[in-house]
């Protein structure tokens, strides 16, 4: 693909973006605010890559990323100060908008897929399943880890079709890091969730 003249091969896009979304997830499993700003860098390289493959759903989830990134680097931000009492928020607004927005281009990147090609339909389920992962994950609810690890099995199985080999290797490695996020955030809810030890 040519950027401002400069010619991107399409294996530059598929690596950078894995490395990219790698160095995310590790500060993801401390829920640092890192891992926003990791993970909208790959944005830039994925969006390109399949837009230069004519797959719009998949360029259009990067853009939903996109809005997921900032509204939840601030929402992270609003809910920290909330917890420490500094502020009040409305939180159906702030969640809702995004999730309006996200569907948004959600629905025109299905409006100009053609599902006449049965790969597509694969892409579908992957971003569809994306959307509720990522919604679950803004929300630090533990169960949207193994709704990762179903989208990594379904994109799998379409980027071995794409021949998009990091992506696919990343998917591997993906699932294993959700499975041991999901332990980890898990472990958490059940300490926040236990009573308090009673006083002697």
């Amino acid at each position: 693909m040519t950027v401002l003249g400069l010619n991107l091969p399409s294996w530059l896009l598929d690596v950078s973006g894995a490395l990219c979304v790698l160095v995310s997830l590790l500060y993801l499993f401390g829920k640092r605010a890192a891992y926003w700003h990791w993970s909208n860098a790959s944005l830039l390289p994925y969006f390109l890559l399949f837009l230069s493959g004519g797959q719009w759903m998949l360029a259009g989830l990067q853009v939903t990323y996109l809005i997921f990134g900032l509204h939840g680097l601030y929402l992270w931000h609003l809910e920290a100060r909330r917890d420490r009492g500094e502020v009040r928020f409305n939180e159906p607004v702030w969640y809702g908008v995004t999730w309006v927005a996200s569907l948004a281009v959600f629905g025109y990147t299905v409006a100009v897929t053609d599902f006449s090609a049965a790969w597509n339909w694969v892409q579908f389920a992957s971003v569809s399943l994306a959307l509720v992962a990522n919604f679950a994950t803004t929300r630090k609810w533990a169960w949207s880890w193994p709704v990762w690890v179903v989208v990594n099995a379904v994109s799998a199985v379409y980027y071995w079709h794409s021949a998009y080999w990091a992506l696919f290797a990343l998917q591997f490695v993906l699932a294993g890091l959700s499975v041991y996020g999901w332990g980890v955030w898990r472990r958490e809810e059940r300490a926040r969730l236990a009573p308090a030890p009673v006083q002697g």
